[in-house]
């Protein structure tokens, strides 16, 4: 039903800064909440940001004051801008989609890598 396609990973140094990007296709209405999980290895995938259609957002602490994330809804694309990145923030990063509706079904990306060295 929805498609999305990752991309803006790589590898990047202590304190640099990454983009990453998903554009979502298929049968899309307006009431939908996009973000993005990341899992490191021997991690479970966690939390990074969500942003809801009404432009609300929820980041996880890890990453509060470091990461932004917003939305072109012209486009269906969200977008996760990663400032002051650490070596901790190393990880596959997934796009995650899903409608505001009363029954919620996650759609999900392939996932993006993230390497930060020290």
């Amino acid at each position: 039903q929805v498609q999305l396609v990752e991309s803006g990973g790589g590898l990047v140094q202590a304190g640099g800064s990454l983009r990453l990007s998903c554009a979502a296709s298929g049968s899309i209405y307006s009431a939908n909440t996009m973000g993005w999980y990341r899992q490191a290895p021997g991690k479970q995938r966690e939390l990074v940001a969500t942003i809801r259609s009404g432009g609300s957002e929820n980041y996880a602490n890890s990453v509060k004051g470091r990461f932004t994330i917003f939305r072109d809804n012209a486009k269906n694309t969200v977008y996760l801008r990663m400032n002051n990145l650490a070596p901790e923030d190393t990880a596959v990063y997934y796009c995650n989609f899903h409608f505001e509706d009363v029954i919620r079904v996650d759609y999900w990306g392939q996932g993006t890598q993230v390497t930060v060295s020290s």
